[in-house]
């Protein structure tokens, strides 16, 4: 039954995606599992999506009695829900005004739309520049390929929409490079996601907050997948001291409904007026009712407490892999967000932890992703490290 599944999908999806040979059926708690019955230990997430993990009941309850008051409203009139969720989020960030929207792709076009109206508001010039880095990823639309650092996922697109340089993660000299007189904003993921989880420096970070200051430039945080408690804080920046001009947010936001917002401050929101931007679903009552409860949820189940004491363990478990084995090269993230970088491509690891029930992804070629859902324990790191490691003994090297 499952490889029939398999075959129609592939008859009737577009291939954009090289996808698993397996059809998942259900979750419960960290488990997944496919059609046949067959049990994985999840340790990605949906792709950082799933933080609370799977069959939560209040979370579920909250989305059924959403369905049976009001799914869908327009943004032009008001509706409960996206009004609380965007109080909550707002108080979480330290931003003054939000915008949903229906994916972090969407997020990120609002984001790079507002710098750039604030910029032609107040110097009334149309060809600003935007700083972002590269390795970066912020999205598959043509405005987030745009500023995303990584040719193979932009050549066969262009040309993408002008005004965009790249400087290096972590370089605060190549950044300060690239400034000139129209920059109107710097984009940056304070962890670098698909790019191979790089964590900023502090000095990089701080330094990049006190030139955009001088230099009245914006600063925007991309914390799609870095945000909502991976790192241990409810936004990633919170770990330096810093704090954006604009923020983007999307995966874990919803914990499976798909939603993303863009925040930003009073000064940089007010430059939007109306008709700047806009959506159809973006902010509907069913959507914005899962981020608010994801929010109460993240408060009632200390949520980030726990990611505190098994961050630090999961990084322990993984750093004894790394002493282990010379062909692993690197060990780097923060919190529940890390990777193992090898000297050869990952793929057959992936799939043979796949076969033994354990469910990792990539970052690139040669990095393993670690983004499992936020209430793990300890004893499902165990699990995983006993997994991973007896995939690495069977490696043909």
């Amino acid at each position: 039954m499952m490889k029939q599944y398999i075959e129609e999908a592939d008859n009737v999806l577009m291939h954009t995606y090289n996808r698993f040979q397996i059809v998942l059926e259900k979750g419960e708690g960290v488990y997944l599992y496919d059609m046949d019955g067959k049990k994985y230990l999840d340790f990605a997430a949906g792709i950082a999506v799933f933080a609370l993990g799977y069959g939560n009941n209040e979370y579920n309850d909250a989305l059924k009695c959403q369905i049976d008051k009001l799914l869908h409203t327009s943004n032009l009139y008001y509706n409960i829900p996206s009004i609380e969720a965007a109080k909550k989020l707002a108080k979480e960030s330290g931003m003054d005004r939000v915008f949903f929207t229906n994916s972090g792709t969407e997020a990120i076009e609002g984001a790079v739309k507002l710098a750039r109206k604030y910029y032609y508001k107040k110097h009334g010039i149309s060809d600003s520049v935007i700083i972002s880095m590269n390795h970066s990823f912020h999205g598959r639309s043509m405005g987030a390929l745009s500023v995303t650092g990584t040719k193979k996922y932009r050549e066969a697109f262009e040309p993408l929409i002008g005004g965009v340089v790249f400087a290096d993660f972590n370089d605060f000299n190549s950044v300060k490079a690239q400034i000139c007189d129209k920059t109107c904003a710097i984009i940056m993921e304070p962890v670098q996601g698909e790019g191979g989880l790089y964590p900023a420096t502090r000095d990089f970070i701080e330094g990049v907050r006190k030139l955009c200051d001088e230099k009245d430039i914006l600063l925007i945080f991309d914390e799609i997948q870095c945000g909502m408690g991976r790192t241990g804080k409810m936004f990633a920046y919170q770990q330096y001291g810093v704090k954006p001009d604009i923020m983007t947010s999307a995966k874990s936001l919803g914990c499976g409904v798909p939603v993303g917002a863009f925040a930003a401050s009073e000064k940089v929101a007010s430059a939007f007026e109306p008709g700047d931007h806009g959506t159809t679903y973006g902010g509907n009552p069913f959507a914005t009712a899962a981020v608010g409860k994801v929010f109460d949820l993240f408060e009632a189940d200390q949520v980030l407490k726990k990611v505190n004491e098994t961050g630090p363990y999961l990084f322990d478990k993984l750093e004894e892999l790394t002493k282990r084995y010379d062909f692993i090269l690197e060990h780097r993230g923060m919190g529940l967000m890390q990777g193992l970088e090898f000297k050869f491509p990952v793929k057959d690891i992936v799939l043979k932890a796949m076969e033994k029930g354990l469910i990792i992804i990539s970052a690139g070629t040669n990095v393993i992703r670690f983004v499992p859902p936020l209430v793990i324990s300890k004893e499902h790191i165990d699990e995983m490290s006993d997994i991973l490691e007896q995939c690495i003994k069977e490696l043909d090297l």
